[in-house]
């Protein structure tokens, strides 16, 4: 596990550490991984169940959030498995290859749900502000449209990256101290320069994420702007309800990444440890957490889990 710092020496497998400092304790970090993911994988599976064989959910908002469950059990997926292999198991060893078709998924994934997001504040848009042209312009075939342009996206961006990474002799250390690969994460284990890699992530950052969070922003600005000149306080109330879960799970996706992003700036006393551990937050806490928040303020899901749950027993 030993680093050569010879130029001739290009690293082909890596070494994870899971979250260093915390050896001792991986045993007992993986009980809540697990039972996230355990979480994230029955939540999101139902989700996707309900809404694709309950016609009444055929809507565009269960529609989008079909996609992100879809999203949310791959984000998931990428991240967790490794993990629990390095705290059970002591399995550290991983191949640049798959180092990289892991970050690649993980960063895609990333983006795509931040798309989806976007496109799920477009329909809380619509919906209050141009309420009887709802259906006739959120059409199937448009909401389609919306999302191959949003998974095309993702991976266009990100597919770069894998050539930029390949380029790259890694004659540095060969010991990442995380529990799964990214893209900066492992180009700075490179002797070659990487300015380009940096410039290019920090790109796609700009363009996509920092983009739809600019979006998604106005379009609130707009739905708050609507919602205020309604005259009747009822349905104020209403169009509110209608747009809370979407709130909370653009905190809950956005809320870890941001500060995670300023402890690493200004955190510089933070232990390496607590990085390691906000990282996984930002992947396991938005998988978890989305089904059970629209299963608890969505009514129509609700009733409709309770139906699958509990048809047996009736």
């Amino acid at each position: 596990m030993t680093a050569s710092n010879h130029s001739s020496v290009s690293h082909t497998v890596f070494y994870l550490l899971g979250i260093p400092g915390l050896e001792d304790q991986h045993m007992w970090i993986s009980i809540p991984f697990f039972i996230s993911y355990v979480i994230a994988l029955l939540g999101n599976s139902l989700l996707i169940f309900i809404i694709f064989m309950e016609r009444s959910l055929h809507e565009p908002m269960y529609l989008f959030l079909c996609m992100l469950a879809g999203a949310d059990l791959v984000l998931s997926t990428c991240t967790v498995p490794q993990a629990l292999a390095i705290f059970w198991f002591n399995m550290k060893e991983i191949s640049l290859d798959r180092c990289i078709t892991q970050l690649f998924f993980i960063h895609s994934t990333f983006i795509s749900e931040s798309g989806i997001l976007l496109m799920m504040a477009f329909d809380r848009y619509i919906a209050i502000c141009y309420p009887l042209r709802y259906t006739t312009i959120l059409t199937h075939t448009l909401i389609g449209k919306i999302g191959v342009i949003a998974f095309l996206r993702s991976y266009c961006t990100i597919f770069p990256i894998i050539f930029l990474l390949k380029r790259l002799t890694f004659c540095q250390n060969n010991v990442i101290p995380h529990t799964y690969c990214e893209h900066i994460g492992l180009a700075k284990y490179a002797c070659n320069d990487i300015r380009v890699n940096i410039w290019y992530g920090f790109s796609i950052l700009m363009l996509t994420v920092v983009l739809d969070v600019l979006l998604i922003f106005v379009s609130y600005i707009l739905i708050l702007h609507a919602v205020f000149h309604i005259p009747s306080q009822d349905a104020r109330h209403k169009a509110l309800n209608t747009c809370g879960s979407h709130v909370c799970i653009i905190i809950l996706f956005y809320g870890p990444g941001i500060f995670t992003i300023l402890t690493q700036r200004f955190g510089h006393h933070i232990p390496p440890h607590i990085h390691i551990l906000l990282a996984n937050v930002c992947m396991l806490a938005p998988p978890m957490l989305n089904p059970i928040i629209y299963g608890i303020k969505t009514k129509q899901i609700w009733e409709q889990v309770a139906h699958v749950l509990f048809i047996k027993q009736k």
